[in-house]
């Protein structure tokens, strides 16, 4: 695909330092880095100013509170061409008096978090709603950040024998201190595909989605399984539709917990659709002229998939005629 690491969080080529990571002695000596900084954590929001992270300095005080972290230690994320590295901290413990925070961890989480100790241009801000606004920097070190803070969130403990296991590895890593077993962070993969027959496109909806918004059809791979496997299995469970041929377009790293979207397409055998109502709400296949409706806001009933999502990209692309 031209123009395939162009996808947010994708393609700023992040130096991440994993030769240090191991190093206790560079590690301090990144911590105490004049211009260390870190991407900010609150519940998996990044703390943004306007349309851009606000890097942390590594000496805030905000920094030194017993904030009840998803984990205690910083995690490095990597290096800048200067040298300055960044790190990724979590302050989920903190409790915003006086602040919305019921649709924290929503699909659609319109809310924003002010800390006392920031200036009032600095908010936490759902990552999905501002994802697509980000510099491909930004965007990288937010997606990392929020991708191994939410595992070590869910991992403490080991796997193998229930102790409760120790960050290491510049928390690239967990140990068990028991059993001496090593974890490593997590990567779910996932097929994300535009399946097209004709001049259309296969477009589905989920329930919990804010109504009228459709995007391709998606689906986890399952351990055993090729990606194009995956693909013709997903489409025929949630659609009825068979595919035939499959080929790779470009994958996106996509934090909502921890996956890696493995964009595809494939050619429809046939049109019809039978769906499964326990995996999608609606299927139908949409033109290319009625999908340019819906890019342009002027559909009367479909919305687009959301700005930044892999989904809108190849779609977008598809239109452009700059998949091949």
């Amino acid at each position: 695909m031209k123009h395939a690491e162009q996808v947010t969080f994708g393609g700023s080529g992040m130096n991440r330092a994993a030769h240090i990571r191991a190093d206790q002695a560079a590690l301090e000596a990144a911590l105490h880095h004049p211009d260390a900084a870190c991407v900010l954590l609150w519940r998996g929001k990044p703390l943004m100013r306007g349309e851009a992270l606000a890097l942390v300095p590594m000496n805030h005080p905000v920094l030194a509170q017993p904030l009840g972290r998803a984990i205690e230690a910083p995690v490095l994320l990597g290096l800048e061409a200067s040298g300055a590295p960044n790190f990724a901290c979590d302050i989920s413990g903190w409790e915003p008096e006086g602040q919305d925070a019921s649709t924290v961890g929503a699909f659609h989480d319109p809310s924003e978090q002010h800390h006392p100790d920031f200036p009032p241009d600095h908010l936490f801000t759902e990552l999905r709603r501002v994802m697509w606004q980000l510099s491909p920097r930004d965007a990288e070190l937010a997606a990392t950040a929020k991708a191994i803070v939410n595992w070590h969130g869910s991992h403490r403990f080991c796997a193998a024998c229930g102790v409760a296991s120790a960050v290491s590895h510049a928390g690239w890593q967990r140990t068990c201190p028991a059993c001496g077993t090593h974890h490593f962070p997590r990567t779910d993969p996932v097929v994300i595909m535009l399946i097209t027959h004709g001049n259309s496109v296969l477009m589905g909806r989920s329930p919990a989605w804010p109504e009228g918004m459709y995007s391709l059809l998606a689906g986890f791979v399952e351990p055993g399984e090729t990606l194009e496997a995956a693909v013709r299995r997903e489409v025929f469970e949630e659609s009825g539709v068979r595919v035939g041929r499959v080929d790779y377009l470009a994958s996106q790293p996509w934090p909502f917990p921890a996956s890696l979207m493995f964009g595809c397409r494939g050619e429809a055998l046939s049109r019809e659709i039978t769906i499964d109502p326990v995996e999608i709400e609606d299927a139908q296949w949409v033109s290319r002229e009625d999908m340019m409706a819906v890019f342009a806001g002027t559909h009367a009933t479909i919305k687009p998939a959301r700005k930044g999502a892999i989904a809108h990209f190849i779609l977008h692309n598809w239109l452009a005629d700059t998949l091949d």
